[in-house]
């Protein structure tokens, strides 16, 4: 039975790139060059041995686009790596921050949760109260929120972090790729799909094999399963081309300071913030009702993570900065690709703009 897939809905402006982004041209051919090495990296003959030497160098160039020196660990994507490093790390105990990405709470199992400011950030003597007495614990930290882009002051925490003897876990799904963490983390959990390469793989960047549990299997004995070679060459080449940072954080100022003139808040306006990620109130106006003015009006905007937004449950993430549960369902989430332009961001101005005045709240 031959399947077909629908063509992309023409002449729509797509602002959901922090649920998935496009493959890249050069990640999509890398994936079509690793279809054609179909032989097992793990078998010994000499077409496995060739497959096997492609994925070393793929995962080499996953790595050097971190500045990381030490283990590079393939996996299915970040909630896996999340899971991997949460279930299996050598602690006695574990510390979430309130605002971690939903597959990190559910990897979490029993673990104790730390509380951040109205600005979504962590407060460092927060952290060292909690990690008083607690030598070996983990702290899992999201560097840049999913659904309001705050950023998390990764050097300072993983200073307090080691201080105390503990270990740093980083969810970098949301970040474009740099060597920021290479001296900080201790695991850093990473997706290709948010970067520009395939969905179903991604990496757990891991200091030291010996602060984690083996599984037995391929990757060295610690995550079993046949290595996704297409996948594994389609997200090396994503990371190779770099992400346009300069000219999102210039659209995201200008869509902030047009939110603000329409009667609408930024929210966490004051934090230091993903360039490409935003969340907007508009008060008064329920997200659902925003969502389905702006899909019909042929923009592709989100209410927070896709991971849970499809619930439409009140985001977690506000409840934990002191937002109410009325206003926060009000709040919706724009997030920028290497495909968006100023032309798509002044469009979405002016249907944002006509939701305001629908709802009189419209300020300038």
């Amino acid at each position: 039975m031959e399947l077909a897939l629908s063509d992309p809905v023409p002449n729509r402006i797509y602002l959901d790139h922090a649920a998935t982004t496009a493959m890249t041209a050069a990640a999509v051919d890398a994936v079509m060059s690793g279809m054609a090495r179909w032989a097992n990296p793990s078998s010994p003959h000499a077409e496995g041995r060739a497959a096997r030497a492609a994925l070393e160098r793929a995962r080499g160039g996953v790595a050097s686009a971190y500045g990381w020196r030490h283990e590079t660990l393939l996996t299915s994507g970040a909630s896996e790596s999340l899971g991997i490093a949460l279930g299996r790390s050598v602690v006695t105990r574990r510390l979430l921050s309130a605002v971690e990405h939903d597959a990190a709470i559910r990897a979490g199992g029993e673990s104790a949760w730390l509380p951040v400011g109205s600005d979504g950030i962590i407060d460092p003597d927060a952290l060292r109260a909690a990690l008083a007495d607690q030598p070996r614990t983990l702290v899992a930290v999201q560097w840049a929120n999913s659904e309001t882009g705050v950023r998390q002051p990764i050097e300072t925490v993983a200073d307090i972090v080691h201080q105390a003897g503990g270990l740093l876990l980083v969810d970098a799904a949301q970040m474009p790729a740099n060597d920021g963490l290479s001296d900080h983390a201790d695991f850093i959990a990473l997706s290709a799909h948010k970067r520009g390469g395939p969905p179903g793989i991604g990496a757990l960047l891991v200091r030291d094999l010996a602060t984690l549990r083996p599984s037995g299997g391929q990757e060295r004995g610690y995550r079993a399963g046949t290595e996704n070679l297409p996948a594994t060459l389609g997200y090396a080449a994503a990371l190779a081309e770099a992400e346009p940072v300069d000219r999102w954080a210039m659209l995201r100022a200008r869509l902030d300071d047009a939110v603000r003139r329409s009667g609408g808040v930024v929210v966490a306006d004051d934090s230091e913030r993903h360039p490409a990620i935003a969340s907007y109130h508009l008060p008064g106006v329920a997200s659902a009702a925003q969502l389905i003015r702006l899909d019909a009006s042929g923009f592709a905007v989100s209410a927070g993570s896709a991971c849970s937004s499809g619930s439409m449950k009140p985001s977690h993430v506000l409840a934990a900065m002191g937002w109410a549960e009325a206003a926060s369902r009000e709040v919706i989430r724009v997030s920028f690709g290497r495909t968006t332009s100023e032309a798509d961001v002044e469009a979405f101005i002016a249907a944002w703009r006509g939701v305001a005045r629908a709802t009189r709240t419209f300020a300038a």
